[in-house]
């Protein structure tokens, strides 16, 4: 298979969006069904026993190993959840086994691509009717990445419909060594996304901004500035 060419980018505060449920500092997520603080507690260590990056973390993961994934840097845990928990189906330009740290150049292509997806779960339960908020992780990127933008030979890898094309891509540049690809938005026209490809390159992590995504009986959801207090 043919590989896009490089180029240099320097890209300061690129948008990742996770539920804040997830985010470092909020409750577990497991809070509301728990009975009382013993049960709390059984519910955590039983999802830490078959949890993807505790596994990863403890070198028992095939996709990515503990050499890997970093340690000691601010918000660690958030940029290993990103490559240790790919979706079952894999996601644009990573597998089943591995993930990958996707992020929009602009604040309003992440909302899009979160919008997109998040959408298309509801729409599969029949549920339009759902607020959840998201916390705004940014990050650095520098150095030479593959850069399909403009080049109509890897149009495949943009299909809206389809994943075939573009995750084979990934897995011949990933094991060239490829650091990630840039590529325009599928999901918001005039966007660019970058997908990483290495924990390590995801540089000084901070959490920004907070947002509320309302859905109201319209696959197009609201989207408001959340106040953190």
């Amino acid at each position: 298979m043919s590989v896009p060419p490089v180029s240099r980018i320097r890209r300061l505060d690129t948008h990742r969006l996770i539920p804040s449920a997830y985010s470092e500092g909020s409750d577990t997520v497991f809070a509301g069904i728990a009975e009382d603080d013993e049960h709390l507690s059984a519910i955590v260590e039983l999802d830490r026993a078959t949890d993807e990056r505790a596994a990863a973390e403890h070198d028992r993961l095939p996709g990515i190993g503990v050499d890997e994934l970093v340690f000691g840097v601010p918000h660690a845990r958030i940029v290993n959840a990103a490559f240790c928990h790919a979706h079952p189906l894999g996601s644009r330009f990573n597998g089943p086994e591995r993930g990958a740290w996707y992020a929009g150049f602009e604040p309003e292509t992440a909302q899009a691509e979160i919008a997109w997806h998040k959408t298309v779960e509801l729409l599969e339960v029949g549920w339009l009717e759902e607020s959840l908020v998201y916390d705004d992780y940014l990050a650095d990127f520098g150095g030479a990445y593959h850069d399909i933008r403009g080049d109509a030979t890897f149009g495949s890898c943009l299909d809206p419909g389809s994943y075939l094309d573009s995750q084979a891509l990934a897995e011949t540049l990933l094991e060239r060594g490829s650091p990630g690809i840039v590529y325009p938005s599928v999901r918001r026209e005039g966007g660019t996304c970058l997908a990483c490809f290495r924990p390590a390159l995801v540089g000084n992590v901070r959490r920004g901004a907070r947002y509320r995504f309302t859905w109201a009986g319209s696959p197009r959801p609201e989207i408001a500035l959340e106040d953190r207090s």
